[in-house]
């Protein structure tokens, strides 16, 4: 049996959206993923300024994403023109988008017998839909709705800790709905940006777009899904979702906002600043 390639990517990963994962996701389809992850002083060097994220939490949301087999920190010292020595052996492909591409990195790629590929942005293009994650069959279905504008590290907490209690689906709110609640200037991200952020943790079966209205906008899909629990964080505990729940026979289940051990609480409204 052949073994598996090995593929690379290297980058600091600040702030993870969409076009990160999409980036992510193709790297992926060339072999088994492996991050390179640039460390702090790496990205303030690079910038002029520090990182969103610290390292730990960068880390702590790669190693969550679905398309990710490995991260690997870099050292600051570490020549990002090249790969240092990777327990596995050599790795078959660095994957690049184009435009970052640069001559030292592809020349260091043909002296040592890898694949140097430029990833065009023509290939990233949309945000399709990740199927969902096959499960053993007999494990409970759980569903988690919001809005999910600016994901970031307590939202994977949030599905890494419900995802103990069954297969879980997340149902993000659709745009106009989001409006409604939120008002105007939300979101900032459309809804199949948020559905595929979502769809591409590995804690996630499967993530769908609401098509109701309100509060209980989810109602038609969890409806068609029939979860066995409804779980919401404390801040999501609103908007008669409790009650529907008993009419439904759904067992409600409300998760305090805890962040990952050593990683600072984060929420949406802080980090878009309004």
């Amino acid at each position: 049996m052949n073994e598996p390639r090995i593929a690379i990517v290297s980058g600091g990963f600040d702030d993870i959206r969409a076009r990160d994962l999409r980036f992510l996701q193709e790297a992926a389809g060339l072999g088994e993923l492996t991050v390179l992850l640039w460390a702090d002083e790496t990205l303030r060097r690079i910038t002029g300024n520090p990182p969103k994220f610290p390292l730990a939490e960068r880390m702590y949301f790669l190693d969550a994403v679905r398309y990710v087999s490995r991260v690997v920190p870099l050292a600051a010292s570490a020549d990002l023109n090249g790969l240092p020595d990777l327990d596995g052996g050599v790795p078959d492909v660095w994957a690049v988008e184009a435009a970052d591409a640069n001559p030292a990195s592809r020349d260091f790629c043909r002296r040592h017998g890898i694949a140097y590929c430029e990833l065009p942005a023509s290939q990233m293009a949309g945000f399709p839909e990740p199927p969902p994650i096959p499960s053993p069959p007999g494990r409970k279905k759980v569903v988690a709705t919001g809005c999910y504008d600016w994901y970031h590290s307590g939202h994977v907490r949030f599905t890494e800790e419900v995802s103990a209690y069954g297969d879980l689906y997340v149902i993000v709110g659709h745009d106009a709905n989001i409006r409604l609640l939120k008002g105007e200037g939300h979101p900032l991200f459309p809804e199949d940006q948020r559905r595929y952020v979502v769809g591409s943790i590995k804690y996630v079966k499967q993530a769908l777009i609401s098509s109701g209205e309100g509060w209980l906008d989810a109602d038609p899909e969890i409806r068609r899904l029939r979860p066995d629990i409804y779980a919401v964080n404390e801040d999501g505990d609103k908007g008669g979702k409790r009650e529907y729940c008993e009419r439904l026979g759904i067992e409600y289940l409300v998760l305090r906002r805890t962040p990952a051990p050593g990683l600072p609480r984060r929420s949406s409204t802080g980090l878009r600043g309004f």
